[in-house]
């Protein structure tokens, strides 16, 4: 895993001058060889979850986060492209209903959490409580702060209750976005993706910057560590996120449950 630690996120030292959201040393100049080795990946990653469901004994979240149009969908499809969908399940987190808004801001995540041999997709997270609230002001500095320390210590609790956190964060530049947003206007299969709020998330692009920065900071633990994932090439993203999740699901002391010695003495008849 050694070439993915200069994506994890150091608390001490973080910024992100440090990342270039158009990095692409995770991939080939050769096509051909990119897709190969994604559907490689994507293999194994089908290989382990099997494992992982079978065995109900692991617990996966994968948690990706990003501005509008960094591909936070496109990862999904691509990354889990040969996954048999038993023990997958995708969790998109959206503007909180009016039940939602009437518990605490963690209940509606919770309840979407994985139950034993399952693998959860986070599309956006709790960390929206903590970005779109504290750039538009819902919040002050204070309660961010401790909203901070208590997301921490929701994922202490996960992870030592046996849940294992990968938490990404999708680096595009304003630039990719605007390319993105232009695309989703002028082609007739995109124009679904398209919402004019988002131009008036753009113009705060600045203010959401600072919000992912001192929210990664703040949240990159030991246990549940931050990746900034360099994300304006698609290739660039799905194949660094492909091997992030398959080095985890490695190190998972994963094994197909044994055969039951009483079933030595069956036999299935004609």
């Amino acid at each position: 895993m050694e070439k993915l630690e200069k994506y994890r996120v150091n608390p001490k030292k973080f910024s992100f001058k440090q990342y270039s959201p158009d990095d692409r040393s995770a991939r080939s100049e050769d096509k051909a060889q990119n897709l190969a080795e994604l559907a490689k990946l994507t293999e194994a990653i089908n290989a382990r979850q099997d494992i992982l469901h079978a065995e109900g004994k692991h617990k996966v979240i994968l948690l990706l986060q990003g501005m509008d149009t960094s591909g936070k969908d496109g990862t999904v499809k691509h990354v889990f492209s040969a996954c048999d969908p038993l023990g997958i399940r995708l969790a998109s987190f959206k503007a909180p209903s009016a039940d939602e808004l009437a518990h605490d801001y963690l209940w509606r995540v919770h309840a979407q959490v994985p139950a034993n041999g399952e693998l959860v997709i986070f599309n956006r997270s709790h960390y929206e409580d903590v970005l779109i609230v504290k750039v538009h002001g819902w919040i002050d500095e204070v309660e961010c702060k401790r909203r901070y320390q208590q997301i921490n210590d929701f994922e202490r609790m996960l992870t030592e209750t046996g849940t294992t956190l990968i938490k990404c964060f999708l680096h595009i530049s304003k630039e990719e976005q605007k390319k993105r947003l232009q695309e989703r206007l002028d082609e007739p299969t995109k124009h679904w993706k398209f919402n004019p709020k988002d131009l008036e998330e753009r113009a705060l692009w600045e203010d959401y910057m600072q919000a992912y920065e001192s929210a990664l900071q703040a949240t990159s633990t030991e246990y549940a560590p931050w990746y900034v994932i360099p994300a304006n090439s698609k290739t660039n993203r799905n194949l660094l996120i492909s091997r992030l999740l398959l080095e985890t699901l490695n190190q998972l002391p994963l094994a197909y449950p044994p055969k039951p010695k009483e079933w030595d003495a069956l036999k299935i008849k004609d």
